[in-house]
């Protein structure tokens, strides 16, 4: 069992750290609730789901050949800018209102897919800490503990998820509309300042350093 809970709490961790889905989960919830919070969340998790099968295949080694990073990079910078803009031109129309009732349950899930399926940061953190986590356990355990200390990383993240929706949906409830303004405004500048950050990793990669 406390091998486990160490697994649990490693999801976590690996989680915390602000990125682009924090901060478009503290952006969504803000706007629309915990519901649209959790489902950045969720869509976050499945691509990284996704990664996990990769590094327990050996295929995601394929995701770092040089072609491949650079889509990946532009990928990411035209998602994150495109939605950080986005962010940044529905400030004005947030107020204390709902926008949950105009925007879908399915775009704020492939919100939070896309931005973590198309984060390079993402493949090389699944590659390096996974990876090495990976090789750990194979070495000391059978497959199905394996299989179970794995979901617990998952369970880890997840855990973080709900937890970030339910502060998001909170500061919806406390904060003022202008407040709210402010909050918006800076995941909005967030999310455009990973997506530049990828742009400017493509752009050395394409025409050199």
């Amino acid at each position: 069992m406390s091998i486990w809970i160490s697994h649990l709490l490693l999801g976590l961790s690996l989680a915390a750290p602000i990125g682009p889905i924090n901060a478009a989960q503290m952006d969504r919830g803000i706007k629309g609730g915990f519901l649209h919070a959790w489902l950045v969340g969720l869509g976050a998790m499945v691509a990284d789901g996704i990664f996990m099968l990769l590094v327990y295949f050996g295929v995601i080694h394929f995701l770092n050949i040089p072609f491949m990073k650079t889509f990946l990079l532009l990928f990411g910078f035209f998602i994150l800018t495109y939605i950080g803009v986005e962010s940044l031109l529905t400030v004005g129309k947030t107020g204390m209102e709902t926008r949950g009732g105009n925007e879908s349950h399915v775009k704020s899930f492939s919100a939070g897919f896309i931005m973590s399926i198309s984060n390079p940061l993402s493949i090389l953190f699944w590659m390096g800490i996974y990876g090495s986590v990976l090789a750990d356990m194979i070495a000391k355990y059978d497959a199905k503990r394996v299989l179970l200390y794995s979901c617990a990383i998952m369970a880890g993240i997840m855990l973080w998820d709900v937890a970030m929706a339910l502060v998001a949906s909170m500061f919806r409830r406390i904060l003022t509309g202008r407040l709210i303004g402010a909050v918006s405004v800076i995941s909005g500048l967030s999310l455009i300042g990973f997506g530049l950050y990828f742009g400017y990793e493509a752009y050395r990669i394409l025409f050199g350093n």
